[in-house]
């Protein structure tokens, strides 16, 4: 790899673990809303929360590796730069999405856990945080879907943003995220 491949887009790793996740956040959403196709305690209904529970927890163990990645290789610079305000405005958004990949799973291990319920995990059972109380367990639910709802925007405005720096400002903040030169 040449030195301005290097300084054009990121790490073939980074590259690899952010389609990744967006792969994860596509299975974790599509997961929990096509559980409601089919009626409550049936096998395929019950199958799709697990796979839910499973891929956000696959996300959070994936996310300390592209935290790793992060700071191991540097980011290459947008070019023409943005005012300052932008890039506030997107390590904000970047900020947000890191916490939304640590925090939900988090919350959704402490849900289950609360609930009782076991934590499944590609033929493991994982260990409760904590022990069953059912009124944290329905605040936890609560606060778990909000901010799961709150995802969807900033996945969406992440990506508006990518498009708009693509299409309108025509600089290399979509290239930068490309698999090849």
């Amino acid at each position: 790899m040449t030195f301005k491949e290097i300084s054009d887009r990121y790490h073939l790793s980074s590259v690899a673990l952010h389609w990744l996740m967006l792969a994860l956040f596509i299975g974790v959403y599509a997961s929990i809303n096509l559980r409601e196709l089919f009626d409550k305690g049936s096998a395929p209904r019950e199958a799709l929360k697990s796979l839910h529970f499973m891929l956000g927890l696959l996300m959070f163990a994936l996310v300390w590796l592209r935290l790793a990645m992060r700071i191991k290789h540097a980011a290459p610079g947008i070019r023409p730069a943005p005012p300052a305000w932008q890039e506030a405005a997107a390590k904000a958004a970047h900020l947000a999405l890191y916490a939304i990949m640590i925090g939900m799973p988090l919350l959704g291990w402490l849900l289950l856990s609360a609930a009782g319920k076991p934590i499944p995990f590609f033929g493991l059972e994982l260990p409760a945080l904590i022990g069953p109380d059912k009124a944290l367990a329905g605040q936890l639910k609560e606060v778990h879907e909000l901010i799961g709802e709150l995802g969807y925007f900033l996945i969406g405005a992440h990506a508006v943003a990518a498009l708009f720096h693509h299409y309108i400002k025509r600089d290399n903040t979509l290239l930068r995220m490309r698999w090849s030169t």
